[in-house]
C-alpha cells in the first residue's frame, strides 16, 4: 500500500503544481526552458504512474474490504465511463464544441472516471486511488477554470464534425477498453 500512496503523491503532486504553485512553475520554466521542464515533468509523472500501477497491483493481492457495492453500481460505472472517454477524446480532437463548452474536457473526464470507480469498488486501495484522483480533478478543474476567467481565455468555437469525431473516438476507445483492455490490463471484465 505504501508504493500506491507514494505513487499518488508523486504523480498527483506533479500534476498539482499549476493548482498550488503556478508562480513557482513559471519561474522553473523560465530557468530551465520549456523542453527541459516538460522532460523533468514527464519523468516524475512516469515514476509516479509506475509506482501507482505497482502499488495498486500489490494492494490487490491482500485486499482490505471496506464495503460491498451492489451489483448495479458496476453497470452505472460502465455507463459513466462512456462520457469520460468521449471527454478524453474531445481533449485531443481540435476545435470541438465540447471543449468550448466545458473548457477542460480531460480533467472533467477524469472526474467522472474516478467517481464511477469509487461507486463500484469498495476496497481500501480503490478508495485511495480513485478518491485521490477525484479530489485532484475537482481541485484542478476549479483552478483551470479560474485561470481561464482571469485571462479571459476561451477555446476556439468548435465544429459539429470535430464533435462527431470526438464522440466516435470516445465510443471506440470505451468499447475497446470495456470489452477487452480492462480485463487484460486490470484483470476485471466490466461486462464479463
Amino acid at each position: 500500500m505504501s508504493a500506491l500512496i507514494l505513487g499518488l503523491i508523486v504523480f498527483l503532486g506533479a500534476h498539482s503544481v499549476r493548482i498550488f504553485a503556478e508562480d513557482w512553475r513559471r519561474a522553473r520554466i523560465a530557468r530551465l526552458g520549456e523542453n527541459r521542464w516538460k522532460g523533468l515533468y514527464s519523468l516524475v509523472s512516469a515514476l509516479g504512474l509506475a509506482l501507482i500501477v505497482w502499488g495498486y497491483g500489490d494492494a490487490r493481492t491482500a485486499p482490505v474490504d471496506l464495503w460491498s457495492p451492489p451489483l448495479w453500481t458496476r453497470h452505472l460505472a460502465a455507463l459513466l465511463t462512456l462520457p469520460a472517454f468521449v471527454l478524453l477524446a474531445a481533449a485531443y480532437v481540435p476545435r470541438t464544441r465540447i471543449r468550448a463548452a466545458v473548457g477542460h474536457p480531460m480533467v472533467l473526464g477524469v472526474k467522472i472516471w474516478a467517481l464511477a470507480h469509487l461507486l463500484s469498488n469498495g476496497r481500501l486501495a480503490d478508495l485511495l486511488l480513485f478518491g485521490a484522483f477525484l479530489a485532484w480533478s475537482v481541485l484542478d478543474y476549479r483552478a483551470a477554470r479560474a485561470r481561464d476567467r482571469a485571462t479571459a481565455a476561451r477555446p476556439p468555437a468548435g465544429t459539429a464534425g470535430a464533435d462527431a469525431l470526438a464522440v466516435v473516438a470516445g465510443l471506440v476507445g470505451w468499447g475497446a477498453f470495456a470489452w477487452w483492455l480492462h480485463g487484460w490490463l486490470i484483470g476485471v471484465r466490466p461486462f464479463g
